[in-house]
């Protein structure tokens, strides 16, 4: 489906530590942590094989324990890339808690509308598109996914290195639906701010209606102060505060032991990167609730 993804490598992955850093601030009522996923144990959900690593079981219970543990009283689950299109298990997760979490679905380009329909009644607000993991669906696909969800409200979310950017903001512009980048543009943040990929960023989410996640600053920079990831997210938060959402990431998937962020660090981060309240309850609580179509209480 046009994914232009590496090699196919099954390495398992490591799972992530319990043994978290303790808050440094206090979550707002509401807070959303906006990007995490889950894996679950049962066989009935098949690994795809074009596949960029294997992780181990990040279940439902795992999942809304560590919501609770860093405060985050609402989730959004994004389809994760080893499932490919088979959202069953993401799907049964926000079943169950339909007013706590909202999902991000993997579709392949001829799903059918009234599937698109059946996943917005459990929760389903944006589809994902992946270039960087094996298993996702490629940018191909995004003209027409775009026109499809455009009637529903949703979104689309793109897995990328912002240094390709710049030749795709004009397709981007087009579109009729929001786009959200993750991981403030997952390219190399010792790159600079001032690097055409992270300007295209920039120019999408303040004059596009673009959005960014405040996300995985350990897969852009090195800890543990990440200092290149901070000047990235202190660029957006100058730009686009009403655009930008944060997100754990967790279970850091692809990750090695040695490379293991700590989930605590991640939240707490937020907390150094945005020392305003008002305005970390505007990423954490407001944002949230406007992209992801969450009920008012």
């Amino acid at each position: 489906m046009g994914n232009d993804a590496p090699p196919i490598d099954h390495a398992l992955c490591a799972a992530p530590k319990t043994d978290w850093a303790a808050p440094t601030f206090s979550a707002p009522t509401l807070a959303c942590d906006t990007h995490a996923h889950v894996v679950s144990t049962a066989p009935a959900y098949p690994l795809v094989e074009q596949r960029s690593y294997t992780p181990p079981p990040a279940t439902e219970a795992d999942y809304l324990a560590m919501l609770d543990a860093t405060g985050m009283d609402r989730g959004v689950l994004v389809q994760i890339s080893i499932y490919g299109t088979d959202n069953r298990y993401m799907l049964e997760v926000l079943a169950r808690h339909p007013r706590r979490l909202r999902g991000v679905a993997v579709v392949d380009p001829d799903v059918d509308e009234r599937e698109l329909e059946r996943m917005h009644a459990l929760g389903v607000r944006g589809l994902r598109l992946n270039v960087l993991f094996g298993g996702g669906i490629g940018l191909d696909a995004m003209d027409r996914l775009a026109a499809k969800i455009a009637p529903l409200g949703w979104h689309l979310q793109l897995l990328l290195d912002a240094r390709q950017l710049p030749e795709l903001l004009p397709r981007i512009a087009r579109l009729p639906v929001p786009v959200v980048i993750d991981h403030m543009g997952h390219m190399p943040a010792e790159l600079g701010v001032d690097h055409p990929g992270f300007q295209a960023l920039l120019t999408l989410v303040r004059d596009h209606g673009g959005w960014a996640k405040l996300s995985g600053a350990y897969r852009i920079d090195h800890g543990p102060d990440y200092a290149n990831a901070a000047r990235f997210a202190a660029a957006l938060i100058a730009t686009a505060p009403g655009h930008l959402v944060y997100g754990s990431d967790w279970p850091h998937v692809g990750q090695t032991n040695a490379s293991m962020p700590d989930t605590g660090h991640m939240r707490n981060l937020l907390g150094e990167w945005v020392s305003d309240a008002t305005l970390r309850h505007r990423i954490l609580v407001e944002n949230p609730a406007r992209l992801y179509d969450f009920p008012e209480r």
